[in-house]
């Protein structure tokens, strides 16, 4: 059943705005889908026309409304050797397979992963992706190159003029959206001297249509394609859902990361059955759509449907637009997606974050590999919390009358197991050997079958060398443990772990 409201909310109650950011989108889009292109060595139009399709239909199925889905440098650079042995059909096929790997993740929830992504990692995914977006500005802004002068650089200048001033006195109109327009006309007026976005590559002519993969359908072919679709899908769901938490963020609302899943898997099949590349969701873009006053599916459907638009209609006039105006618009996407507090928050905040938030940055900037750098981010994350949990963990020895009583108070997994096994004994070696031993656990908690293990072993460890040892204080999960897995006792009777109620 349709939630009406969900639909007014999502499509109709921003209408102005939507459709203003999402044609400033669709401008941005066109040289940066002709870049990921060439990245890719695939014709301009995969992935111009893979951008129209998947931010047409994720506007539709996608689970974060106000968010950019395109063709992806991320995305680019994994399909580069499939393209160069096998041909561009091959990667439409893999493009299908992998929106069929999405959708495969979106029943397995694999999306709930995202709750193993620390804070620390999303900053120095955020500030990475910053660096990387300026840094892909710099070709266009290199004295040596052709077509770039003073005229490239005064450009630039006043266009971020606009984009920051402007705003000051009104908002009817995106200011990017003005400073396309203002430099556009000035450069066709003056015959100015710069680069366009026709230099970029040749614009597609007409508009796209429908065609399955020109592949054999053989065990050989998934043999080739499988491998690029499982990564394909995994570096654009990674993206994908950590660009909706930091959208998330940005327009203080929810969104669902299940659905989102799925929509990128419906929507890259479609774009691979129209002649498009694979693709995600895009910071630097979505920052622009949000900043421009985009919040709704709208925006999103705009930005495609006016690509398509531009392409098929005004495909002269958009390659006369300057890259100036755009590269400055980009540069302030970089400046706004940059985390600035996160530079005085790194003698601040604890050392294992800071670490954890440079490491991310490094590794992405480094290797231009956005997974890579979230994956050594999580790696540390983890190796730091787990340190943190085994060091919150401490055993006390106190003796009464002929009893030595051990309080074991924190964490006992599969970390902790070594010092909990060292601070039991054996009780034959301490200076006052009692022959009684009672194992306090009541401020402990078992985890796992290491845990489970390491008791097994003082408690047969100690009965070894004479002593009788009674267990008591476990908590009922703990003794949901002990009763499945214990190998010394599983009643409890002879160390007191009667079972639970």
């Amino acid at each position: 059943m349709l939630d009406r409201s969900a639909i007014k909310r999502d499509w109709f109650s921003n209408i102005r705005a939507d459709i203003l950011a999402g044609i400033v989108v669709a401008l941005a889009l066109i040289p940066e889908a002709i870049g990921f292109s060439i990245i890719a060595g695939v014709d301009p139009r995969v992935g111009l026309y893979a951008s129209v399709a998947i931010a047409m239909v994720i506007a539709f199925t996608g689970g974060r409304p106000g968010m950019i889905s395109a063709a992806t440098a991320a995305v680019a650079v994994v399909v580069v050797p499939l393209v160069r042995d096998h041909g561009v059909e091959y990667l439409f096929a893999a493009t299908i397979l992998m929106g069929i790997f999405q959708g495969i993740a979106a029943l397995l929830r694999l999306d709930l992963l995202m709750q193993f992504v620390s804070r620390s990692v999303i900053t120095g995914f955020v500030n990475a992706l910053a660096i990387l977006i300026f840094m892909a500005q710099l070709p266009q802004l290199d004295p040596t190159a052709a077509g770039i002068g003073w005229m490239t650089y005064a450009m630039v200048i006043a266009a971020l003029a606009m984009i920051y001033i402007i705003p000051k006195f009104t908002t009817a109109i995106p200011s990017p959206l003005i400073a396309i327009i203002v430099l556009t006309a000035l450069t066709i007026w003056l015959d100015a001297p710069v680069n366009t976005v026709s230099d970029m590559g040749e614009l597609p002519e007409g508009l796209p249509y429908f065609a399955l993969p020109d592949v054999p359908l053989t065990w050989e072919t998934l043999v080739i394609i499988a491998p690029y679709a499982a990564t394909m899908a995994a570096v654009g769901l990674l993206e994908s859902l950590l660009t909706a938490q930091i959208v998330d963020d940005m327009t203080h609302t929810g969104s669902n990361k299940r659905r989102e899943s799925a929509g990128q898997g419906l929507a890259n099949v479609v774009a691979a059955m129209f002649g498009g590349m694979g693709g995600c969701a895009m910071i630097g873009q979505s920052v622009i759509n949000v900043t421009s006053g985009g919040r709704g599916r709208l925006s999103t459907f705009t930005a495609g449907l006016s690509l398509l638009i531009l392409l098929a209609v005004l495909g002269d006039l958009v390659g006369r637009v300057p890259m100036p105006a755009l590269v400055a618009i980009m540069i302030m996407v970089s400046i706004g997606t940059f985390s600035w507090n996160s530079i005085p928050n790194i003698s601040k905040h604890p050392w294992q974050s800071s670490v954890v938030m440079l490491a991310t940055v490094v590794v992405v900037v480094a290797t231009h590999n956005l997974a890579l750098g979230v994956l050594a981010g999580v790696i540390l994350s983890g190796v730091f919390f787990t340190h943190k949990v085994m060091t919150m963990f401490e055993v006390v020895r106190e003796r009464e009358g002929d009893t030595a009583i051990y309080r074991a108070k924190g964490q006992i997994f599969y970390a902790s197991v070594e010092r909990f096994e060292a601070a039991l004994g054996p009780e034959s070696t301490m200076p006052d050997p009692a022959d009684h031993v009672i194992i306090d656990v009541r401020k402990a908690h078992f985890w796992d079958i290491s845990a489970v293990g390491a008791l097994d072993k003082v408690v047969e460890r100690m009965r070894r060398n004479g002593r009788s040892v009674q267990v008591r204080g476990l908590n009922r999960a703990s003794s949901d443990l002990v009763d499945k897995f214990a190998l010394t006792d599983k009643t409890g009777v002879e160390i007191g772990l009667a079972p639970h109620p």
